[in-house]
């Protein structure tokens, strides 16, 4: 697969140099807040909830809250970059999202495969990276291609890195993981000693991808609903009550001032000092 892309972009002759350009700003003019460096979260991942209901609190049908959810994912890319986030991952179809209705689930593969399309260009201009982390089966060829278009024109891009979680599961990517090692067990490639968490986070389907240190969602709603279990281990959850369609950088800003604030001691304990 590696061999095969780099010879595609061979023939396109990427060797171009890519010119990156800010994000526009905010058009309220705001600016990110001066948060240290060091307190800046280096993997955000987001639960984009809420379309649904966004539209039908205003007599809409439900495709119309995923389709105003794009322009609140590209705000919100704009701000991770201002701001210092390097990783992002968006939720955009589980793989429980088979279970709605056909017409839903239809919409949805188009609308992901058209976002992908459409945005591409901009994030590329903008030096994102945008990746794929999810099953193929079921999932639609068109957007598969879509997926793959995107990673191989943006692969070279280190200003944040997007990867669009469609057709995953944080379940199903645990198992999936656990039948690779399994079968390398089975063949003698691994010994079923050396089967440990560095050897599972290996089987991921983004195995550099680093651990998620701020969990968004939006809508209310207080559950990871299966997203990046094993990558969310020792995130930090902050939720919103907004809907995603309503939100734009500046609710990113706040919830990495949040994150911020917080006390991050992974499972240690520092007893205070006695007066």
């Amino acid at each position: 697969m590696a061999e095969r892309r780099r010879g595609r972009a061979a023939r396109r002759g990427t060797t171009e140099p890519h010119v990156v350009v800010a994000p526009p700003p905010h058009p309220s003019g705001e600016t990110p807040p001066a948060v240290p460096r060091e307190l800046v979260p280096r993997h955000v991942a987001i639960v984009m909830d809420g379309n649904g209901r966004w539209a039908n609190a205003r007599g809409l049908p439900r495709t119309e809250g995923h389709a105003a959810g794009e322009a609140a994912l590209l705000d919100v890319v704009a701000g991770a970059i201002e701001i210092g986030v390097r990783h992002v991952s968006a939720y955009a179809f589980s793989t429980e999202n088979w279970s709605r209705s056909p017409e839903e689930v239809r919409f949805l593969m188009g609308f992901n495969r058209d976002v992908l399309r459409r945005q591409r260009d901009t994030m590329h201009a903008w030096g994102v990276r945008v990746r794929w982390a999810g099953r193929r089966p079921r999932l639609w060829r068109s957007v598969i291609t879509e997926l793959e278009t995107a990673e191989e024109l943006t692969r070279d891009n280190d200003v944040c890195t997007l990867t669009m979680c469609v057709n995953y599961g944080g379940r199903a990517e645990i198992a999936d993981a656990a039948r690779e090692i399994a079968r390398e067990v089975a063949a003698g490639r691994l010994s079923a000693e050396r089967v440990d968490e560095r050897a599972i986070a290996r089987h991921l389907d983004e195995p550099d991808l680093p651990d998620v240190d701020l969990f968004l969602r939006t809508s209310g709603e207080q559950r990871i609903s299966n997203f990046m279990i094993w990558q969310a281990a020792y995130a930090e959850l902050v939720f919103l009550e907004e809907y995603w369609p309503d939100v734009d950088r500046r609710h990113l800003w706040r919830a990495v001032e949040t994150y911020a604030r917080r006390d991050r001691r992974y499972g240690g304990a520092v007893d205070r000092a006695s007066s």
